[in-house]
């Protein structure tokens, strides 16, 4: 095989992990923000939003593969799941270490979420609003595709993220003195 396929294997997949995050995390927001819950929504929102979640795991798990295969950088085990052992760009790296690491959380507390605690659930499920930040700098760090025109994309990216996780906070001022807004609504099959 190829050597440079598992160097563009590493690249198209870390990429595909950042757009698959930054989606899923529009979509937690778009679902968990009470200004947009207000208007009823079909049940299969949430499906997608664990779809995209799940899709974002397989996707850094590709990454890791290509990464471990390729044979220009070495990266063993160690430098793939220690943050600062990794010799290229070891700071860099180590964002995308971390946020491995609270992806992965989330995915887990997700799967176990009827054998939590919601309070617990909650607080933990919010760590994946930093999963994103991380791996964008450690996209535009330790990665070698960060020109222009995918740092226009993440400007644009971060700017809806935190326009959203604004309205976040402050949409329950807004929606004190409104009722209780319906759960998910059941839409018919066709």
């Amino acid at each position: 095989m190829n050597p440079k396929v598992w160097w563009y294997l590493a690249r198209g997949a870390g990429m595909t992990s950042w757009a698959l995050a930054a989606v899923t995390l529009i979509c937690g927001l778009l679902l968990s923000t009470r200004f947009f819950t207000k208007w009823p929504r079909p049940a299969w929102t949430l499906d997608i939003h664990r779809t995209l979640g799940g899709l974002t795991v397989a996707f850094v798990g590709v990454h890791l593969v290509g990464l471990f295969a390729d044979g220009y950088v070495h990266f063993g085990p160690a430098q793939l799941f220690i943050p600062l052992a990794s010799t290229w760009r070891p700071g860099a790296v180590a964002w995308g270490i971390v946020a491995l690491y609270l992806l992965i959380a989330v995915e887990v507390t997700s799967l176990l979420r009827r054998h939590m605690r919601a309070s617990w659930w909650r607080r933990l499920h919010v760590a994946s609003i930093a999963v994103f930040p991380l791996g964008t700098i450690h996209a535009l760090t330790a990665g070698t595709d960060a020109g222009p025109l995918f740092r226009k994309v993440v400007v644009g990216v971060t700017a809806l993220v935190v326009f959203l996780w604004a309205l976040r906070l402050i949409a329950p001022r807004w929606s004190a003195g409104r009722a209780q807004v319906p759960p998910l609504t059941k839409v018919p099959a066709a």
